[in-house]
């Protein structure tokens, strides 16, 4: 996949740059042909010999060096893909701007290519409202933003703010490379999971939903450019990718607070957690003790219906509903998809053999606003993912 492919490196000053080192003998050994650009900043941290032996390319840094000029437009027209890794909160605040006073971002502006970037900085830096503002604004330009990890950082604390491993990074590049970039500049909304609505502290109202399907569309949207938020109910997945910001939540309650807080930010929702439809009316605040009485009432209540909700409240986004049916599939999936004011509505049958929860493949059926309707056969989730990412796609540029 990387065979042959022309990356573009730029290495900013940040404590993280000795990452850059690791990344570019990744990137080579996979048949990357790499060149690098350093910040000035950047040499206070790795040395560009170092970048240049490894790279096999002399390290670049100046527009102007011993009476020569670095063609900053031909670099960003060479790049098959253009990495700043690890991207400073200084650097990041000169994409936002536009700035242009060194050979790095002359080049960045000038690149024609998929731009993908690894931030680095310490947590307080990494929350700071202006960052977060930053973050946006590049990626509304279309560039790609690697989630930062938890971890030690340079200032001793403990929190957000590490770059992503040079693996992680590699593995995320794949994504970009191999993949149609036909949502760069998007953001998707996209829920994965059951709901477990407590009975008491140690009991709950839940299903066997294991959130493969979702996770397995938040994947796809993010290796095809999309900044992805994942809303993710109780599941013994993580959902981590580079390209996925991950929102855990435990209850309907939880989930639909977290949906409401995004969906104005975003383009495109798909709705496929397997939510509650009812709730425990008074959950108790100690364990239920075993009494002699051999029946116990619960009164159950109904839970906000998170996708007619976001039905209501649309107004450019793509919205897209899940039906897992066992009788009666075909009616209650039309019926849905008029009553939620959904796009397109993915129907699955638990009465399909190797479909619904815990599965790793899945047997779907499509339904869309103008009558359209197309079963699909039996395939692993990641490419039935894929399937609906394609229609998804088809209407956001209808």
């Amino acid at each position: 996949m990387m065979q042959g492919k022309k990356i573009l490196l730029g290495v900013t000053g940040s404590i993280a740059a000795y990452k850059a080192l690791f990344l570019v003998r990744l990137l080579v050994k996979e048949g990357a042909d790499v060149k690098v650009i350093m910040t000035p900043s950047a040499k206070d941290f790795v040395t560009p010999l170092s970048l240049a032996t490894l790279s096999r390319h002399p390290v670049l840094s100046d527009l102007f060096e011993e009476n020569t000029w670095a063609n900053h437009v031909e670099l960003g027209r060479w790049a098959d893909l253009m990495l700043i890794a690890p991207l400073s909160c200084n650097t990041l605040g000169k994409m936002a701007q536009g700035l242009c006073d060194n050979l790095l971002m002359a080049t960045y502006l000038s690149a024609t290519c998929p731009v993908v970037t690894a931030p680095a900085m310490d947590e307080d830096m990494w929350k700071h409202p202006s960052t977060k503002a930053n973050l946006a604004r590049i990626q509304e330009y279309g560039n790609r933003v690697i989630q930062v990890e938890k971890g030690e950082l340079a200032s001793g604390l403990y929190g957000d703010g590490r770059m992503a491993e040079p693996g992680t990074i590699l593995d995320y590049i794949k994504t970009v490379i191999g993949k149609k970039q036909d949502l760069v500049g998007k953001r998707a909304l996209v829920t994965a999971g059951p709901t477990h609505e407590a009975i008491d502290p140690v009991r709950f109202i839940g299903n066997h939903s294991s959130g493969k399907m979702g996770i397995a569309i938040a994947w796809e949207l993010a290796g095809r450019g999309a900044h992805v938020d994942l809303v993710l109910g109780p599941s013994s997945l993580q959902g981590d990718h580079p390209g996925v910001e991950v929102h855990k939540v435990t209850s309907a309650e939880e989930m639909y607070n977290a949906c409401l807080k995004i969906f104005p930010e975003v383009n495109i929702v798909v709705m496929s957690a397997a939510v509650a439809d009812f709730k425990p009316a008074a959950p108790a605040g100690e364990k239920i003790k075993k009494k002699k009485e051999e029946k116990l009432i619960l009164e159950l209540t109904r839970t906000n219906d998170i996708l007619m909700t976001l039905g209501q409240q649309k107004k450019q986004q793509v919205l897209v509903g899940f039906a897992l049916e066992t009788t009666g599939e075909r009616a209650y999936a039309l019926d849905k998809l008029k009553t939620k004011n959904a796009d397109l509505i993915v129907l699955n049958s638990l009465n399909d053999a190797g479909a619904g929860f815990g599965y790793d493949t899945n047997k779907v059926t499509i339904f869309d606003r103008q009558g359209g309707e197309r079963a699909y056969d039996r395939k692993p989730k990641q490419q039935v993912a894929a399937d609906i990412v394609d229609r998804i796609v088809n209407i956001v540029y209808a």
